[in-house]
């Protein structure tokens, strides 16, 4: 990252895991341009991060409106001057369609078109489009990191999960391409996941004792390891912050939480024609 304070866009940053990152990120002195559709949150945020060595810009923005996404790029731009990382986190889950959607699960036949668009729009195209405003920018300034969160591969293929599990891995596959496309540059691409069911609105009222589940804190250790100048070299990776051992060095520890990102450990290249 450069000597100068880096600056961060952090979607989803009014709750969950977003807030937790959005933090996370403003304490370790990373000015921070939260984004999110929810503007009293991001209000609420603003009014507890003032202590923080970061500052933080304020982007109410829909990003399912394909217009958005220039313009989040724009105002980050015209307030620093640059885009040293971005976080792609805002995603929608399906208890907003079934609040019981864990005990009743949303079969694949009973979704609905409408569901499918919206759940492909925020959860994958987002992510993408938002990749897509912002890497130019960091080709020019010759470095950036890319930050994904997706989700465990179980979810992604488990029954009654079609809507997020799918919208999810689609986005995943993405940043493997993206990553393969940054080959050989300076900018970067890798996905961050918590590892198992975590304490956000996301996942609904009847998911579970909230107590018992990750909470969204995990996801700042690795995250601030892979916007630092010893991740420079790392991309096309996947992290599991539940795995992430925060007494080790952060080499071992994103050795120890790391795998190839989307399937490329576990899946067979195709066959080429020579």
């Amino acid at each position: 990252m450069p000597a100068d304070k880096p600056t961060a866009i952090v979607t989803g940053a009014a709750s969950g895991i977003g807030r937790a990152m959005t933090v996370g990120l403003l304490g370790a002195g990373i000015d921070v341009a939260a984004v999110d559709r929810n503007e009293a949150g991001l209000a609420a945020l603003a009014a507890t991060v003032q202590d923080k060595t970061g500052t933080m810009q304020t982007i109410p923005a829909d990003l399912a409106r394909p217009d958005s996404f220039d313009a989040i790029v724009s105002a980050v731009l015209s307030r620093s001057g640059k885009i040293d990382v971005l976080v792609n986190n805002a995603g929608i889950g399906q208890s907003s369609i079934k609040p019981d959607q864990r005990r009743n699960p949303l079969r694949f036949w009973e979704i609905t078109p409408d569901q499918w668009q919206r759940f492909v729009t925020v959860n994958a195209t987002a992510p993408i489009m938002m990749a897509r405003a912002v890497v130019p920018h960091m080709l020019q300034a010759g470095q950036g990191r890319v930050i994904t969160v997706t989700t465990s591969l179980g979810t992604m293929v488990r029954e009654g999960y079609l809507l997020y599990g799918a919208s999810k891995a689609a986005a995943e596959a993405a940043m493997a391409v993206l990553a393969a496309d940054l080959k050989g540059t300076r900018v970067t691409s890798n996905v961050l996941v918590p590892g198992g069911v975590t304490n956000t609105a996301i996942v609904g009222d009847e998911a579970g004792d909230r107590a018992r589940m990750l909470q969204p804190e995990i996801m700042v250790p690795p995250l601030l390891w892979l916007i630092s100048d010893a991740a420079a070299g790392v991309t096309a990776r996947r992290f599991v912050a539940m795995d992430w051992d925060a007494s080790l060095p952060g080499e071992q520890a994103a050795e120890k939480a790391g795998v190839p990102i989307a399937w490329l450990g576990i899946a067979r290249m195709p066959v080429e024609p020579t």
